[in-house]
């Protein structure tokens, strides 16, 4: 039994300790408590406070996690005496294959094929003595994944963790990461008399500088203004409140399907991922095919927004739109797209909208979206009780989750692609990388309201409340089965974010008898922004025409067809065809509903 089962039962054996607001009085007979609610209140506070404190420290991690991971991996180890044996045989074939190269390797003797995948591809690693580091480096990093990596048949989430963190320190560790071991380096540094080190200094300086002050923009981004170079398909903005700008989109055709198409994306994005340069632009590939195109720009919150709910963000955000897009375009219904966790708040407010009788929306389109966060991927050595408590401290003295805590977060998913080899070129070659539009909007990132943040990691990842069926919005109850428009629903094949198949379980929960799921290559922004004409794409679909037939994920990936190139052409068609007949196109409104101007598309809330 692992130390993680041994605390549930344990805990499952003690009974469970009320919530103070839920606690009854003291009997008459008993002593007083003098755990009132505002000694509780203080405690709560003063741990809130060590919390953030530690969470400075550790860059927003939860140490606690960790630690248990590794004593359950150890005690798992310690457990299986054919497994300890297997690993201290394969670390004496490991360490035997080293020295045997060693000896050899001084004679030229080349790298084994695979040592390019840790980064060893340069010829200058067949040269002793870095061709001893990198063989060396390769069989200690194969031993300790070995090691580390959870068995198969395990559903403990604490040795998935431990490999995480082992893989960070190995990525880490690697040769390639510094100076004195990396070839390529030295030969560079030797080149150059050494100013590719002058080079990395300054800009490692100014990144410093940039991450004290929390000014100025991302080196390279500049060439991608918003409004100049990307998000500049034509349109105004037609209705604002406190949390969205609404925008239509000019039409670039004279007549427009009778439905128009409303997008919500994740607030955790800048919208304009869906616009960015005319070649790969969502939005104005729409247009020029004749769809009417309204997209909600969310406002990036600041300190004063920390209690905006997530209910706010249904109400405020899908909700006033949907009314302010019917408000436009009268008696007619509504093609609804949602984006990562904007297609989590579509599916909840389309289930709202269906309980209570409404038919504004004509379908559903959810891109890379999860309903079901029971499998959240590699995510999941985030989403723990004790992370969460730290983010949440984190938040509480801040107001906002800062947009860096989230990069970094992703940046340790990917570490070696992400940080160190970054680190290395920016700092070591003095190079500064080339961006291109998607990784000028990576860097444009936003920040997250306190209270709603907390909310969606607790109830939607953590406790799956929506999967389960016990999420409610504003006491109101959120039943998935309620959804029976038609649904197009789009996975990426190495999504880190949704993967694929928790995306596909969407199924599950709704009754669309009209669906569709579609899976494309790519990952979780690249594979959705992957232009109308990708030569590198392919996509597979497969459509069911009733509400109760179903297959599991690898029955349907044997099932579905597979198509070379985009995936957007195959969705815009399958709008088309859930469109009615055409009409004069629509010019968006100058002036919102109270009659004042709002101004030109991209809006004021995608720049801050």
């Amino acid at each position: 039994m692992t130390a993680t089962a041994r605390r549930k039962k344990n805990t499952a054996s003690r009974p469970r300790k009320a919530a103070p607001a839920a606690e009854a009085a003291p009997a008459a007979d008993t002593a007083p408590s003098f755990a009132t609610g505002s000694t509780a209140s203080a405690k709560a506070e003063i741990t809130r406070d060590l919390r953030a404190q530690l969470a400075a420290l550790t860059g927003g991690m939860a140490p606690d996690d960790y630690l248990n991971a590794w004593w359950d991996w150890y005690l798992n180890l310690a457990s299986h005496p054919p497994h300890q044996a297997q690993l201290a045989h394969s670390a004496y074939d490991k360490l035997l294959d080293s020295w045997q190269f060693f000896t050899r390797a001084a004679a030229g003797t080349p790298l084994p094929p695979g040592h390019e995948n840790l980064g060893f591809s340069d010829a200058a690693w067949n040269v002793w003595p870095f061709n001893v580091y990198a063989h060396t480096y390769a069989n200690w990093a194969s031993w300790w994944q070995q090691a580390l990596s959870p068995p198969a048949a395990a559903g403990d989430p604490n040795l998935g963790r431990v490999n995480f963190a082992g893989r960070m320190l190995l990525e880490a560790a690697s040769p390639a990461n510094f100076l004195h071991t990396n070839p390529e380096l030295l030969k560079r540094t030797v080149a150059e008399s050494g100013h590719n080190l002058i080079r990395g200094l300054k800009n490692w300086l100014e990144d410093a500088q940039r991450a004290v002050t929390g000014s100025g923009r991302a080196p390279g981004t500049d060439d991608f203004q918003v409004g100049r170079d990307v998000a500049i398909t034509p349109g105004k903005v037609v209705f604002r409140n406190r949390l969205i700008e609404l925008l239509q989109y000019s039409p670039q055709t004279p007549s427009v399907y009778a439905e128009p198409v409303l997008i919500t994306p994740a607030w955790i994005m800048k919208y304009y991922i869906l616009d960015l340069s005319p070649r790969n632009s969502l939005v104005r590939y729409l247009v020029e095919k004749g769809h009417t195109v309204f997209m909600i720009s969310w406002k990036n919150p600041e300190a004063a927004d920390r209690e905006l709910s997530l209910g706010d963000y249904v109400k405020l955000g899908f909700l006033d739109a949907l009314a302010e897009v019917r408000r436009l375009i009268p008696q007619r219904r509504v093609h609804a797209v949602g984006y990562c966790i904007g297609g989590t708040l579509l599916a909840i407010a389309a289930a709202m909208l269906a309980a209570g009788g409404d038919t504004s929306l004509a379908s559903l389109t959810l891109l890379a979206a999860q309903v079901d966060f029971s499998e959240p991927g590699e995510l999941s050595v985030f989403i723990t009780p004790s992370q969460i408590a730290m983010l949440e401290a984190m938040m509480s003295k801040s107001g906002v989750l800062e947009s860096e805590r989230m990069g970094a977060a992703f940046a340790m998913l990917r570490s070696r692609d992400l940080m160190w080899t970054p680190a290395v070129n920016q700092y070591m070659r003095g190079e500064r990388p080339k961006l291109n539009d998607l990784m000028a909007w990576n860097a444009d990132g936003t920040r997250m309201p306190w209270r709603m943040h907390s909310e969606y990691l607790e109830r939607l990842y953590l406790k799956n409340e929506l999967a389960q069926g016990t999420f409610t919005v504003n006491g109101t109850g959120i039943d998935l089965a309620n959804i029976r428009v038609p649904m197009f629903v789009v996975g990426t094949e190495t999504d880190h974010v949704a993967p694929w198949r928790s995306a596909y379980k969407v199924r599950g929960f709704t009754r669309s008898a009209d669906y569709t799921f579609l899976l494309t290559s790519g990952g979780h922004n690249a594979g959705i922004v992957s232009g109308p004409v990708h030569p590198k794409r392919r996509h597979r679909i497969l459509t069911w025409t009733n509400a109760a037939a179903t297959l599991t994920a690898d029955e349907w990936l044997k099932s579905a067809p597979l198509h070379e190139g985009s995936w957007w052409p195959a969705w815009e068609q399958w709008l088309t065809q859930h469109s009615g007949a055409q009409e004069t196109a629509r010019v968006p409104a100058t002036r919102g509903s109270d009659g004042a101007a709002l101004g030109d598309a991209p809006g004021s809330y995608v720049r801050s």
